[in-house]
């Protein structure tokens, strides 16, 4: 595993060390940052502590986090993960993660489907080369458990993993972004609020393999 991103380091090491040294890291500890960035913040969003550090928790709508900035623009390829907890009673559908280009459609979304009382992953890139859904309705997941989410894009395939194993994978070249900004907790445009909790975000401007995504959280 690669020692950024092993548990301890990415709930510790400081900010200033990661964004020299490898991927960047979005903790979500307090509400008025992510990594280095202000947020701007709708509805009643609560910072939680959980067995492996602090979480925020978005109680559906209107509770959401807004940073003016993409923190994937440029990136010719990369690897986007997330630890989040998606609880029971939420919206079917569920956008927890949007960032976003300027004056753009072109876009990368994290979303959830609730079915039967589970859900399963669906991921959506949008660029100005291509665009891809990765959905699969028979793949799912415990709700109101810690989860580990990760899209990767090595220039010529876009992937998908739940838990660090590949679920889905599809051909599509994806150009980078431009700047651009971000929301958690909703989709940019105020709908498909999220219920849940998420803990750590990590951008990597590289395709990277499931041996060094970040350690799988505790239930």
């Amino acid at each position: 595993m690669h020692p950024l991103t092993s548990r301890r380091h990415i709930l510790k090491l400081p900010l200033a060390m990661a964004a020299a040294e490898g991927p960047e890291i979005w903790r979500f500890d307090r509400l008025d940052r992510l990594g280095n960035h202000p947020t701007t913040i709708f509805g009643k969003p609560g910072v939680i502590e959980t067995p492996e550090g602090k979480a925020v928790r978005f109680g559906g709508e209107p509770d959401a986090l807004y940073v003016e900035n993409h923190p994937l623009a440029g990136a010719e390829t990369f690897t986007w993960e997330v630890v989040f907890r998606p609880e029971s009673g939420g919206r079917p559908e569920q956008r927890f993660f949007h960032l976003q280009a300027n004056g753009s459609v072109h876009r990368l979304l994290f979303e959830t489907r609730l079915i039967d009382n589970q859900w399963c992953l669906d991921s959506f890139a949008a660029s100005s080369t291509g665009s891809q859904t990765l959905i699969d309705r028979s793949r799912l997941h415990p709700l109101d458990r810690w989860h580990h989410v990760a899209m990767v894009s090595d220039g010529h395939e876009f992937r998908h993993y739940v838990n660090h194993k590949l679920e889905l994978a599809a051909a599509v070249r994806l150009a980078p972004h431009g700047p651009g900004r971000t929301s958690v907790g909703v989709r940019i445009n105020k709908i498909d609020y999220f219920k849940g909790a998420v803990r750590v975000a990590v951008f990597h401007r590289r395709a990277i393999p499931p041996s060094e995504f970040t350690a799988l959280p505790a239930d």
